[in-house]
């Protein structure tokens, strides 16, 4: 498995970077996010990778975080997920707002990735749940006051994005009174 790679930035395209390693090009496949996060042609980088290999192909996807290569892996486990629609998930959402709709069963976020309807976002959510690393307490199963708070913003009227990042960082172990506070708050000021 190639887990990483080091070398100079050849050429940058839409779908992907070619990387000169000692004098052989190697083509990773990156989302338009983890391409934003690379230097400019000529310059040294350094991509974490995922060699995908299936009986007629093998590609080789790069990230700019080591994190979401691993969050790659773990989506790649996932019922009905693939390499194109798994980077299309970190392409749209990032690791951390993925996680975050998980945690929150945000399945509105989930579907606006081009390729995942409802009922796959739903599929995701109770899939994922299992398989992402979060907190124990943090689990939607187990703990539903940020559930309870995303039920009243949602009461209120706001977007689903804007309810995504007034929750996100928000403390589960907080009274939901607290909770719905400070997530107002944070709408406020937005």
């Amino acid at each position: 498995m190639i887990g990483r790679v080091q070398g100079t930035l050849v050429d940058r395209s839409a779908a992907g970077v070619l990387v000169d390693i000692g004098g052989v090009g190697y083509e990773l496949v990156m989302s338009a996010r983890d391409l934003g996060a690379l230097p400019s042609v000529g310059e040294e980088v350094v991509i974490h990778t995922h060699l995908h290999v299936r009986e007629d192909q093998m590609a080789l996807f790069g990230f700019a975080s080591a994190s979401a290569r691993d969050l790659f892996r773990v989506l790649l486990g996932a019922s009905g997920i693939g390499p194109k629609i798994a980077l299309a998930m970190l392409a749209t959402l990032g690791p951390d707002d993925l996680r975050a709709a998980v945690l929150t069963d945000d399945v509105t976020a989930l579907s606006a990735v081009p390729g995942i309807g409802t009922r796959t976002a739903q599929k995701l959510v109770l899939d994922l749940r299992a398989r992402l690393d979060l907190p124990e307490g943090e689990l939607p199963g187990s703990d539903s006051s940020l559930s309870s708070v995303r039920d009243a913003l949602e009461g209120l009227g706001y977007a689903s994005a804007e309810i995504r990042d007034a929750i996100t960082g928000l403390d589960s172990a907080e009274p939901l009174e607290d909770l719905l506070r400070a997530a107002l708050q944070r709408l406020g000021r937005s």
